[in-house]
């Protein structure tokens, strides 16, 4: 009830938020359905309820915002729909259709009662953002951009976005390091988130990491595994996207579902629908690699045994040929050698009996003229020797003086007076010299010459020397 004071009529607050609560409970006494963006949806764990803040947004801009409540009980059954239908749990920044009603409470005032969600309104929304990502990226003429980068004949260093602790990373691994065929692998773990919100951010950043040290890589895989196909909506994402379209190697994924493609495994140079695959498209290659290698062995092997065939016989042809134009050649020649045998004989008579007075009438001139010849040789030659032998006479005698005089100098250089001046001396018994110890006994007298004179000296002792 109001109160007066002085001229004043007065209702207190809790009045007016009564009046209000009154007035909306009887003119929104039913629920409605409401069209809204859940911008924040606020669950609290502890106690299971949300709390979500929701807005209309036009050009970009909050043109409405309103709070509403989503109790444990309902939250629980709407997300396990969600989980069924749209492989998402619900979550912030999607649109939503709900049925709700007006709710207003004296102390927390005007806000929605969530009752329910149709997913598939929600369904249709983020199809329609998937849409329209392909559509922008088919426009900028970027959606086959990676798929035209050249994957190397044999890629076996591998740049890997995943989580470390990932059912799906280690799959990939011991798929990769355990392959029966021993093919090595290098890979290296660029550790990023892999579903949520932040996911598509999480691997932008760790494919730019990527692409500053590229030329170590042959491509990048993105692998996710064991979470089935909840929390793909990140990989519709144009940003992440046309990230992948555009980077400069090429990009593969194996993200663990079996629905429909996202935008970024469309754009993605290949994809697969587990990591396991993913590894085992890798060892494909290899295998590709492998096979192209044997049979070009084989054929390289029966080629050349046929080569070798071919060129056997053909050697056999033509030794056979040649054989054959030998044997006639040389039947031909014998044949021809006995005629031409007998031609040279009749010729060799004829001729025989023609020049035999020519030479006869001939011969005593040519031994005349020849003996002339050499007498004239031998004359000239006897003239010439006589001059060497001269001169190598001279040449001798010359020698024979130079040795001479330096076997003088040298007999000269050895005689004793000369070899006194060098401050030699000569010791001699008997006049005998002395050449050893041996030759002296005690009481000997010894005669010992000088340059300048003559010492006599009688032997008192010998010593051995020291």
């Amino acid at each position: 009830m109001s109160e007066k004071i002085g001229e004043k009529r007065v209702f207190s607050l809790l009045e007016v938020t009564k009046s209000i609560q009154k007035v909306l409970a009887e003119r929104y006494s039913s629920s409605f359905w409401v069209k809204a963006e859940l911008n924040k949806l606020n669950h609290y764990q502890h106690s299971g309820h949300c709390y979500p803040d929701l807005v209309e947004k036009k050009n970009g801009r909050t043109t409405a915002q309103m709070r509403a409540t989503l109790w444990k009980g309902d939250y629980e059954s709407i997300n396990r729909r969600f989980l069924e239908i749209l492989k998402e749990p619900l979550k912030d920044g999607i649109k939503i259709l709900m049925m709700a009603r007006i709710s207003f409470d004296p102390v927390y005032g005007l806000s929605l009662r969530i009752l329910d969600i149709d997913p598939a309104f929600t369904l249709g929304d983020l199809e329609k953002e998937k849409q329209e990502s392909i559509n922008r990226l088919k426009q900028e003429h970027l959606f086959n951009r990676n798929k035209t980068l050249v994957l190397p004949v044999l890629p076996k260093r591998i740049a890997v976005i995943s989580v470390e602790s990932s059912k799906g990373y280690a799959d990939f691994l011991r798929v990769m390091d355990d392959n029966p065929w021993g093919y090595r692998f290098f890979h290296h773990l660029f550790p990023s988130l892999l579903q949520g919100d932040k996911a598509a951010a999480a691997i932008i950043q760790q494919m730019e990491r990527i692409r500053r040290v590229r030329h170590h890589f042959d491509a990048v895989a993105i692998i996710r595994g064991g979470g089935g196909d909840i929390g793909l909506t990140c990989y519709n994402s144009y940003e992440l996207a046309r990230t992948v379209a555009l980077f400069p190697l090429p990009v593969l994924t194996g993200i663990g579902h079996a629905t429909n493609e996202t935008v970024t495994e469309m754009v993605a140079h290949a994809n697969t629908i587990t990591p396991t695959k993913l590894a085992e498209l890798l060892i494909q290659h290899f295998h590709n690699f492998a096979y192209t290698v044997e049979e070009s062995q084989k054929k390289i092997v029966t080629l050349s045994g046929h080569t070798l065939t071919h060129a056997r016989q053909e050697f056999k042809s033509q030794a056979k040929l040649y054989r054959s134009h030998a044997k006639g050649m040389i039947t031909a020649h014998r044949n021809l050698t006995k005629e031409t045998t007998r031609n040279l004989i009749r010729q060799t008579q004829y001729m025989t009996s023609h020049i035999k007075n020519y030479v006869l009438r001939d011969i005593g001139n040519t031994i005349e003229r020849t003996g002339r010849q050499k007498l004239q040789n031998n004359k000239e030659w006897l003239v010439s020797a006589g001059q060497i032998l001269e001169k190598g006479s001279k040449l001798n005698l010359q020698n024979e003086n130079t040795s001479l005089e330096t076997l003088k100098n040298s007999v000269n250089h050895l005689h004793p007076d000369n070899v006194l001046k060098r401050g030699y001396s000569i010791t001699r018994i008997n006049g005998v010299a002395i050449k050893s110890k041996q030759d002296v006994r005690a009481g000997d007298v010894l005669e010992t010459t000088l340059l300048s004179g003559k010492i006599i000296s009688t032997v008192s002792n010998k010593h051995k020397k020291p």
